[in-house]
């Protein structure tokens, strides 16, 4: 019997009666086999906004209850800051569930697991208090702790609902809440897949899994990806399935314009890792990576049009005639630029500076070298990146380094073989009064980036779009097939 792990997204959660019907309540038919509500196993994230509350906006950078604990203020701001996440929780039930029985049940839960948060913060506050402790040492934990809570209130939530209309739909909690065994990440999901008959039950599992690893560490907020990622190898499913709330499409609609885009048949797993370390939702490249090994076909589909088959990535997709398949970006980039006149002909100079990226915990998007200037493209908070500036002051005493904050634009496409493309686009850039202020385009040729400003990002994304995807004659073709 062949079977579908599905993962679906924050924002689609919230719109949870659609999600019922256009998903969970909508029989399938996996490779061929008989329509069934069940051979489906849902991962699922927290109710949009829930995390950014229980650690911090993911845009704004606005502090949730994690980075208000971490400050250790004395005024404890991050008590109050719970109680609303706690607040809109609790409104989540009031909507969700008409049934008194059912919305008890979902309060219960969820005030149990806020208030063991609390409990377990405020003691921590007082061990912290002793010198022999340090708040630091323990804050990763910390993060952990709150990531769960709201992939734990969508996941219980969720089996209720679906319990409400008759479907066998079992909670598998991958918390190790009040736990006191810690497996690895892979033994943790055997564990609780051991028991459960995909045949006559539908998981929901929690997006967060707390495991030996610690995906926090790694994944920082791409967990729910690894999660899915790794239920998909280790049950050996037939797909992979993201659910988000539009097509993964030629662009982000909410720039160029839904009327703009066009939603992406096919593409490879080269231009899902490219999306990727763009940070753009489609997938994790850590989780597509096992994925791609194992030969899963992923599929994005829109969770608001269930008739449209949605995105196939594969390995072995070749597009039949080179072309830009998505332009894609990402604002906050931190270039950093260091300059040193010693570097010169130093063949071990960047040995250490590539440790300190490395421990800083900022991602390298990409970046240039020359003779006597590395400079890196990251994305990270500001603190973090600061942390790596002390320490290459620290070690590199003769450099001059200069940070400026810029935006990233790429075209992607699994064959970027167009004689000319590098020229056009820079064309389109400047046309539209955008200034280049870094190019990069690789031999492999998936995929190019422009370094822009800050203030261009918009006008970017817009002109390369309309010039390499709307008026591309491949893609006009496509439109009136």
């Amino acid at each position: 019997m062949f079977h579908t792990v599905e993962k679906i997204g924050g924002t689609s959660m919230s719109r949870y009666n659609e999600v019922l019907s256009n998903i969970w309540l909508r029989p399938q038919s996996i490779a061929g086999q008989e329509e069934t509500l069940y051979q489906r196993i849902f991962v699922v994230s927290a109710y949009a906004g829930m995390t950014n509350g229980l650690l911090e906006h993911k845009s704004t950078g606005e502090p949730g209850v994690y980075a208000l604990y971490a400050e250790m203020d004395e005024r404890r701001p991050w008590q109050s800051k719970l109680d609303q996440v706690l607040d809109a929780m609790l409104q989540m039930n009031a909507d969700m569930f008409n049934n008194d029985v059912q919305r008890k049940r979902a309060d219960q839960f969820i005030s149990g697991r806020v208030n063991d948060v609390r409990d377990c913060l405020e003691n921590l506050e007082a061990v912290c208090s002793f010198g022999n402790f340090q708040l630091d040492d323990h804050l990763l934990q910390v993060r952990e702790m709150l990531s769960a809570i709201g992939e734990a209130h969508s996941a219980y939530n969720s089996v209720q609902l679906l319990r409400q209309h008759d479907v066998n739909a079992v909670y598998i909690d991958l918390t190790n809440w009040r736990s006191d065994t810690q497996l690895s990440l892979d033994d943790t999901i055997k564990e609780a897949f051991k028991d459960v008959d995909l045949r006559h039950q539908l998981p929901i599992v929690t997006g967060y899994t707390q495991c030996r690893e610690g995906l926090m560490r790694t994944f920082d907020r791409g967990y729910s990806e690894m999660t899915f990622s790794k239920i998909a190898t280790i049950t050996h499913a037939k797909e992979a399935v993201i659910h988000k709330e539009y097509h993964l499409s030629t662009a982000d609609p909410r720039i160029v314009g839904v009327a703009n885009v066009l939603p992406i048949g096919q593409t490879n797993y080269d231009v899902a890792d490219q999306l990727a370390n763009l940070g753009m939702e489609a997938i994790h490249p850590r989780a597509a990576a096992g994925l791609r090994k194992k030969d899963i076909l992923l599929r994005v589909k829109n969770t608001f049009e269930p008739e449209h088959g949605g995105t196939e990535i594969r390995n072995d997709y070749h597009t039949d005639e080179p072309k830009v398949e998505i332009i894609a970006g990402t604002r906050g980039v931190w270039a950093l630029e260091v300059f040193d006149q010693d570097m010169v002909g130093n063949a071990t100079y960047g040995q250490r500076m590539n440790d300190l990226v490395f421990e800083s915990g900022v991602r390298v998007l990409t970046k240039d070298i020359n003779a006597n200037t590395v400079t890196f493209y990251l994305k990270g908070n500001k603190r973090r990146v600061n942390w790596l500036i002390d320490r290459l002051k620290q070690v590199y005493t003769d450099a001059d380094i200069r940070l400026e904050k810029l935006s990233m634009v790429s075209a992607i496409g699994s064959d970027l073989k167009i004689p000319g493309l590098l020229r056009r686009a820079a064309g389109a850039l400047s046309d539209a009064g955008v200034n280049i202020l870094s190019v990069h385009q690789a031999m492999r040729q998936v995929d190019m980036m422009f370094l822009v400003s800050e203030a261009d990002y918009t006008k970017a994304v817009n002109a390369l779009h309309t010039l390499l995807v709307e008026k591309s004659d491949i893609w006009q073709q496509q439109a009136s097939a």
